[in-house]
């Protein structure tokens, strides 16, 4: 059961992985220009003070990880980052191997 949630999981997020690289493209493309959309852009548009409230509350119990580990994997590209999600829960999630032979 929980293998079928990481898969799950992993491809609504490689799904939405795919759909923010083509809203960046064609964003891109209208603009003439690189137009990526970062986590913490994309946290704003689901969520207008997600990102503060996570601050805050990432200061207050873990001091000095907001500056070093979430703010450059705020800033890197949404899709990015779903898709690493994803595979890595669809990995979590995959069928064992069947074993061949007397290898029980």
């Amino acid at each position: 059961m929980i293998r079928f949630l990481f898969r799950l999981t992993g491809l609504l997020c490689l799904a939405a992985a795919f759909i923010l690289l083509v809203y960046d493209g064609m964003r891109s493309m209208t603009s003439n220009a690189l137009a990526l959309t970062s986590v913490s852009e994309f946290w704003d548009m689901l969520q207008a003070t997600g990102t503060q409230s996570f601050q805050r509350y990432v200061e207050s119990h873990v001091p000095g990880l907001w500056d070093t580990v979430l703010v450059p994997l705020l800033s890197a590209p949404s899709w990015g980052v779903l898709g690493v999600c994803g595979v890595l829960l669809m990995l979590l999630g995959r069928r064992k191997k069947p074993l061949i032979g007397y290898a029980r």
